[in-house]
């Protein structure tokens, strides 16, 4: 009975907090996916494998991204991935060098494909990746889902203290969030990163070290949309019979 209300009173203070927040901003931004077509002065699709320079997409990863496995269609975007006996496709957008963000709330309403080796993820990367490489540049997961965990959503920051297996990570096991959309947001200012689902925190960073290694994100950085397959956190067992799943994103808004 105490641990249920020491979790109401967390949430219910989660929401007011959250509530003062975005009373005090303003939308400045915000993808709806509107039209037919992804807007070209803000995103780019990549394609490929990653080789030469990064082979699997510096993950060992499955999949060729291709332009053929994403749509618009009624106000969202759809990221398909597709494949059979380790062949397998998606697609992977991002606003590098386009559209980058320095701090304030970043909401993407979405909803996640199922099936074991299916890895789709919404996250960030510093807006100086090709000067100083990562994980120097800083990494953003705002959101990852692994198909090999169901009802588990990770949220992760990478930096040049804590890279690859991350000691800035959360990993919370929701029921039913492969069941519809959900809102996945971060909360960024000079001081610290909070991570929210459906506006409830999850996991807050706010070291009192800000150097370089440790807090790169003073700086603008820019989105990345995409859909894995398999890879070093996606899994090596993939599931052919789940294919084709849909990584739907609904929208993307910024509030400062």
């Amino acid at each position: 009975m105490a641990k249920q209300l020491k979790n109401i009173i967390f949430l219910l203070l989660s929401l007011l907090l959250l509530s003062s927040c975005q009373s005090k901003r303003q939308l400045v931004w915000e993808e709806n996916f509107d039209g037919n077509k992804l807007r070209e002065d803000i995103w780019t699709v990549e394609t490929g494998d990653g080789c030469p320079n990064l082979c699997g997409w510096g993950n060992n990863e499955l999949q060729l991204y291709t332009t053929e496995n994403y749509q618009i269609r009624d106000g969202m975007l759809r990221i398909s991935a597709k494949g059979e006996n380790g062949n397998y496709t998606s697609s992977r957008i991002t606003t590098r060098k386009k559209k980058e963000i320095q701090y304030g709330r970043i909401e993407a309403r979405a909803q996640l494909p199922r099936g074991k080796g299916l890895w789709p993820a919404f996250w960030m990367l510093g807006s100086n990746m090709d000067e100083a490489g990562w994980p120097l540049c800083g990494e953003i997961d705002i959101l990852e889902y692994v198909g090999r965990e169901p009802e588990t959503v990770f949220t992760t920051l990478h930096t040049a203290d804590s890279h690859g297996n991350s000691k800035n990570t959360r990993k919370d096991k929701i029921e039913g969030i492969e069941n519809g959309f959900h809102m996945y947001a971060i909360d960024w200012t000079k001081d610290y990163i909070n991570f929210y689902i459906d506006n409830k925190l999850f996991y807050s960073f706010s070291p009192k070290n800000k150097s370089v290694e440790v807090w790169p994100f003073d700086q603008p950085f820019y989105f990345i949309l995409n859909l894995a397959v398999g890879g070093n956190f996606g899994g090596s067992e993939v599931d052919d019979s789940i294919f084709p799943q849909e990584f739907v994103i609904d929208y993307i808004k910024v509030y400062q």
